[in-house]
């Protein structure tokens, strides 16, 4: 969406009707990153066209993958095995899984890669991964802990084993992981330290590297060992993106309507799944709620806390701070735009003061989105039953779900475009 700004005007009914969401950003990254290390072709169905996905496959064309797209939901990927150098520095926009994920894997290359993105991915930190890749004896760089990364290959990690730190994100983890079938002998990944970022993204990255042909066991709960197999072309299909999904649970029980996504919420397989369980407890969800698991979701459950009957408590969202913009702060900024006091931040915790009497009321706010599409599609729920809430840089929805605003309109949102 071209317009600077977009006023939500609520609907004041319930919202009904039937929007299937895109593919799985996460499982279509992953999924495009495993053919291109596969020799032959691939045929990825039911993925996501955006931002983030475009990126990668870019990136992946500009290492001499063939990467056709034969209609809005398919891939057709044919590699050789190899990622080769590319002419130019690869360029990610604020794509994370494709910038952890590339640097990994590149680190198994022949030669020199610069993997960069916009000023939004030169803060995003990066140093965990590097740190683990300089242990394994790879030439690499990124002096600000943060793209740009430049890696000077060489084709073989000089150890089987890494341990890496993986208390900001579970990408480091799956980079790792995904790199590892390409090597030469069997592979341990050792986490240092209990803590992990939604650990079940690690889950969805296994199923995708066993669907390509990889063998992975798991040692310990804090271990994995790879074997050097390589990829197979496979046909391989992409649920729903189950953090799209919640944006549409949420103004199904916000609105008191009937919103029929196409796909069980028990049928995901997606971390933020977990979500649906806390959104369809509204207006009662709980007073403390745990985000650890399901990070991506937790900007959809703050805005819904704001018209819970009981105020929210949202902790182990400390990551929040580290992705596409620091989440906390943006919910917080937003929520307290709506009105004064809505939302504390206390440490890396987030409170939300509730209110169920804002619905109905006009509280004229300018949501700062930071660039960051979930800000963006998360604060429309608040526009879906407060009067002039104006949703700044809307087309920031890109990055994951460019059919949002058009997905809201067909259940019956009007906007006001400023």
């Amino acid at each position: 969406m071209k317009t600077e700004k977009l006023t939500i005007l609520p609907p004041g009914r319930p919202l009904s009707g039937r929007v299937s969401p895109p593919g799985s950003k996460s499982i279509t990254n992953r999924a495009l990153l495993l053919a291109g290390l596969a020799k032959g072709t691939s045929r990825l169905t039911g993925a996501l066209k955006s931002d983030d996905t475009r990126y990668m496959a870019e990136a992946l064309r500009a290492m001499g993958v063939t990467v056709e797209e034969p209609d809005a939901t398919t891939f057709i990927v044919t590699g050789t095995g190899e990622l080769k150098p590319p002419a130019a520095p690869l360029f990610l926009g604020n794509a994370g899984t494709a910038t952890r994920f590339l640097t990994a894997a590149l680190a198994l290359g022949h030669g020199r890669y610069v993997v960069d993105g916009d000023e939004h991915m030169r803060k995003r930190p990066i140093k965990p991964l590097v740190e683990a890749l300089k242990s394994l004896g790879v030439t690499i760089e990124a002096p600000t802990g943060c793209p740009p990364v430049t890696i000077d290959a060489t084709g073989v990690f000089k150890s089987n084993r890494v341990v890496i730190d993986a208390g900001l994100s579970s990408q480091y983890v799956s980079a790792l992981q995904m790199a590892a079938a390409c090597g030469s002998e069997p592979f341990t990944i050792e986490l240092a330290g209990a803590d992990i970022g939604a650990r079940g993204y690690i889950d969805l990255t296994l199923a995708a590297m066993r669907a390509f042909g990889a063998k992975v066991s798991q040692p310990t709960a804090a271990s994995w060992q790879i074997e050097p197999t390589g990829y197979t072309a496979t046909d391989f299909h992409i649920e729903p993106d189950a953090s799209a999904a919640t944006y549409l649970w949420g103004a199904e029980v916000l609105t008191g309507g009937a919103i029929d996504i196409g796909t069980p919420s028990d049928q995901f397989t997606q971390p933020d799944a977990k979500a649906h369980d806390v959104i369809a407890a509204f207006p009662h969800m709980p007073a403390v709620i745990d985000g650890s698991q399901m990070q991506d979701a937790i900007p959809t459950i703050a805005v819904l806390a704001a018209f819970n009957e009981t105020p929210v408590r949202f902790v182990g969202i400390a990551n929040l701070r580290v992705k596409e913009c620091d989440r906390i702060r943006a919910l917080s900024t937003g929520l307290n735009n709506i009105r004064p006091g809505l939302a504390v931040e206390e440490g890396e915790d987030l409170i939300v003061h509730s209110d169920p009497s804002l619905a109905g009321q006009s509280l004229a706010a300018e949501i700062d989105t930071f660039a960051d599409h979930r800000i963006a599609m998360s604060f429309a729920l608040a526009g879906l039953k407060i009067h002039d809430i104006t949703i700044l840089d809307p087309g920031c929805v890109a990055k994951t779900y460019p059919g949002y605003w058009d997905a809201l309109a067909s259940l019956g949102v009007r906007f006001s475009q400023g």
